[in-house]
């Protein structure tokens, strides 16, 4: 069986701390262009493109399609400014995650990000982090024609990374989005960690090869489990 060469970690909650910023953004823009939404549903759309989610609560309202459009512009413009705002105010690493990633490269495996962030606020927090030369791709629901759970993202990560067999790639996350991306790629690791706002009775519920209680633990498992 091919060694791993290839992992692929989601962002928020699963290598920066989760502190409810994507939430409270989109609270607060939902809530400010009078778009109904609840908790449960919008917790799990968590790990998904962001301007999918707006336009998902947005067009179960009745009013016309032109309005509709309007209003998922609008309502995503001012979620963009919330979320830039709170993260210019500090971004906390899962702890041991820059370790990780020196052990990875340490053992000739490279590293890649997916993301349901647009491309700035990605980039925002690469920089921020200073991982910005870390990874081989990093790669935003923007850039894809479908975000999670459809597995594009990934794909897009292996040919950025020059990896071409599904069996050497591990991709890693903290959302039932990120293990069911993992799963329709067919990559040999589909990991869940417990770091976001998903507990282990929930992630247990979707398809996976390991649930970990954060990446801190990623290095003794590629050593044995694969």
């Amino acid at each position: 069986m091919p060694s791993p060469k290839l992992v692929i970690f989601d962002i928020a909650g699963t290598i920066i701390e989760d502190r409810g910023e994507v939430l409270t953004a989109f609270r607060s823009a939902l809530k400010k262009n009078g778009v109904p939404f609840s908790e449960d549903e919008l917790k799990e759309w968590k790990g998904a493109s962001k301007r999918d989610l707006i336009r998902y609560f947005v067009e179960r309202q009745t009013s016309p399609e032109s309005a509709r459009t309007e209003t998922v512009e609008r309502t995503y413009k001012f979620f963009r400014s919330e979320l830039e705002d709170i993260y210019r105010r500090g971004i906390k690493p899962i702890p041991g995650a820059t370790s990780i990633f020196h052990w990875c490269h340490e053992h000739d495996i490279q590293l890649a990000t997916t993301t349901g962030f647009y491309t700035e606020i990605r980039d925002l927090i690469l920089d921020l982090t200073g991982w910005r030369d870390v990874f081989a791709a990093n790669i935003s629901s923007s850039d894809v024609k479908r975000g999670r759970p459809a597995p594009f993202m990934i794909f897009r990560a292996m040919e950025a990374a020059g990896i071409d067999n599904v069996r050497q790639v591990v991709n890693v996350g903290d959302t039932p989005l990120d293990l069911q991306a993992g799963s329709n790629a067919g990559v040999r690791g589909v990991i869940g960690v417990l770091t976001g706002s998903h507990d282990k009775d929930r992630l247990n519920r979707e398809p996976h090869t390991h649930i970990l209680p954060s990446v801190a633990e990623l290095p003794f498992l590629l050593q044995h489990a694969f």
